[in-house]
């Protein structure tokens, strides 16, 4: 208890304070007002907000904030951190600078390649940085229906040794199908957070009517899976508290803020802000949470509200307002300098009690941890061969009728049925760059199996070579597109031999490589390097014919089995309505 007697007496003015923000302008999220105020910080802790004079001493930091607005920290309410390809470190270089100073995630992805001890891992990284990671015990691991093969599940025990850990604020991504099936590791999940009075948090794409009202007897208090304003407004009519999504793939803020700026709802305090999947490019082009609330008062919403939803709505509808969310005494002490909150642009940044960035700079260079052979030795597969990838027809006729996955620009995440007729030639199936039509195969890499199924895949416009990728949720194994089975032995097994990465490669030769060492999921590489070799990577695809917006995060989803029609995972083609194993070739006879 010395820790908070201490911070009782800095809050008393007996302990002055280390830090003063003086002169600016208080913009009060939980009282809805804006009026000026001073600012008194003690370690990473707000002891003192108004008149702060008794709290000065002769060694306290001042922050002249003369004619600037103070806003709290912003929180992502949903981020699959790990899906921006950059390690809690790099990460933290790209959104601090632009105001986000908690982010809440599962650590999902290295969970299921390196287990409790990786997560552990990147939380402790978390601690050197300016970034607050606030960590959702995932339902369970993986996601898949039916489950594929990862190198580490996460269950029940799971759940009992860390609901513990400091960090832990609830169930994460809890997927309504595994809860309309009543799945055993689920439900025990949700008995475990009841006894730890955790908040379940949801995933629940397209679910109305009867099925929401079955979702919800799980106890589900928030949900960022809206894909119409219709969707969203249901949910919060049922006492759901509703997550904005606006991430690199999935525009859903100007649909869902619909609900405020045409259906007259009032309750704002019910709608927060996340970004899901965000990478190094966008981040660095749009912005984060901060691109989120000018987005929104660009649509009507009062500066004062949006603010809100990027900061007190979230911590509120976490259970974590206690501890982020607003600029009262108590709270950490991240704390923004916004020069124009109609325009919403971060000028510094206050996190941890410390000033961590200015201008949209770091103030200080931010070095990353060494890393354990736990996290950077997570490939146990051997090299493919062209053999393993071959689809053979199942008859002796010269063609083959098949489905495929199709996927559009418009729905990321949606693949859509398409039949086609294929060749066949000495008895095997090939795909058909004239009907935009590839190959399409996922590679268990944990060891566990020797799993290399091949489903076919259309959308991705390729005239030739091919695409793989070893970040991949929910399962991170090895996806890969392409127009030949040649290049895509050289990407799957370049991807092995570096023991993680993306590549693009055409006539046997990788045009573009971006090394991802850190479970086969991230790496340490600066933002500003990481965008480069994102548009590198976007470029070379485009060269071979792509003509999606995101190709490589059009591919990396394929594998998400919780929303239809179809994805793709070691087991095979996932019908994700059935949820069952598909046969490509029989489906279509």
């Amino acid at each position: 208890m010395s820790d908070i007697r201490e911070f009782i007496r800095a809050g008393r003015a007996e302990l002055k304070a280390t830090l003063i923000v003086s002169g600016g302008t208080l913009v009060n999220v939980a009282s809805a007002e804006i009026y000026p105020a001073d600012v008194a910080v003690y370690k990473d802790r707000i002891v003192a907000v108004g008149d702060v004079s008794d709290y000065r001493g002769p060694e306290t930091e001042i922050v002249d904030a003369t004619g600037y607005y103070l806003c709290p920290g912003m929180i992502d309410g949903h981020l699959h951190v790990e899906c921006s390809k950059m390690s809690v470190t790099s990460f933290a270089k790209a959104v601090v600078p632009l105001g986000t100073t908690s982010i809440v995630s599962g650590l999902d992805q290295i969970l299921v390649v390196s287990g409790l001890e990786g997560a552990r891992e990147f939380l402790d990284e978390a601690k050197g940085t300016p970034l607050k990671i606030f960590w959702g015990a995932p339902c369970k691991t993986p996601y898949t229906l039916p489950r594929s093969n990862v190198g580490y599940y996460f269950g029940p025990d799971g759940h009992r040794a860390t609901h513990s850990w400091p960090e832990c604020v609830g169930i994460w991504e809890t997927v309504r199908e595994f809860v309309d099936m009543m799945d055993d590791h689920v439900m025990q999940a949700i008995e475990i957070a009841e006894k730890s009075r955790l908040p379940i948090l949801g995933c629940s794409p397209m679910c109305r009517g009867h099925k929401l009202n079955s979702y919800l007897q799980s106890g589900v208090r928030s949900d960022h899976e809206s894909y119409t304003a219709d969707e969203m407004l249901e949910k919060l009519r049922n006492g759901v508290n509703v997550v904005i999504r606006e991430s690199s793939i999935s525009h859903f803020l100007t649909e869902n803020l619909r609900i405020v700026t045409e259906m007259g709802i009032k309750a704002t305090s019910r709608i927060s802000f996340c970004t899901d999947d965000v990478v190094a490019s966008d981040i660095l082009k749009r912005g984060h949470l901060d691109n989120m609330v000018r987005m929104a008062i660009e649509m009507g919403i009062e500066p004062l509200t949006a603010i809100q939803m990027a900061t007190i709505n979230g911590a509120e509808a976490l259970k974590i307002g206690q501890k982020v969310g607003s600029i009262s005494p108590g709270l950490a002490a991240d704390i923004l300098l916004v020069r124009d909150i109609a325009d919403f642009r971060v000028s510094a940044v206050i996190a941890k009690g410390k000033v961590a960035a200015r201008d949209g700079k770091l103030v200080s260079d931010l070095a990353a941890p060494p890393r354990s052979r736990l996290v950077t030795n997570t490939f146990k597969v051997g090299k493919v061969s062209g053999d393993d990838l071959v689809v053979r027809a199942p008859d002796k006729k010269s063609t083959a009728r098949v489905f495929t996955m199709a996927v559009t620009p418009e729905q990321i995440f949606v693949r859509k049925r398409r039949d086609v007729t294929l060749p066949v030639r000495d008895g095997l199936v090939e795909a058909d760059v004239a009907q935009d039509v590839q190959y399409l195969t996922v590679v268990e890499r944990y060891g566990k199996t020797k799993n290399r199924p091949v489903a076919f895949a259309s959308g991705f416009g390729l005239r030739s070579g091919a695409l793989a990728t070893s970040t991949a949720p929910d399962d991170n194994n090895i996806v890969c597109v392409g127009t030949n089975l040649d290049d895509m032995t050289v990407a799957i097994n370049t991807i092995i031999e570096n023991n993680g990465g993306q590549a693009v490669v055409d006539g046997g030769e990788v045009k573009a490589f971006l090394p991802l060492p850190i479970g086969g999921i991230v790496s340490d590489i600066e933002p500003e390097e990481m965008a480069a070799k994102e548009e590198e990577l976007d470029e070379a695809a485009r060269a071979l014919g792509c003509t999606l917006p995101w190709p490589f995060m059009y591919m990396f989803v394929l594998q998400i089995t919780a929303i239809p029609d179809f994805a793709m995972t070691d087991l095979g083609a996932i019908d994700c309505v059935k949820l069952e194993v598909v046969d490509p070739l029989k489906m279509a006879l």
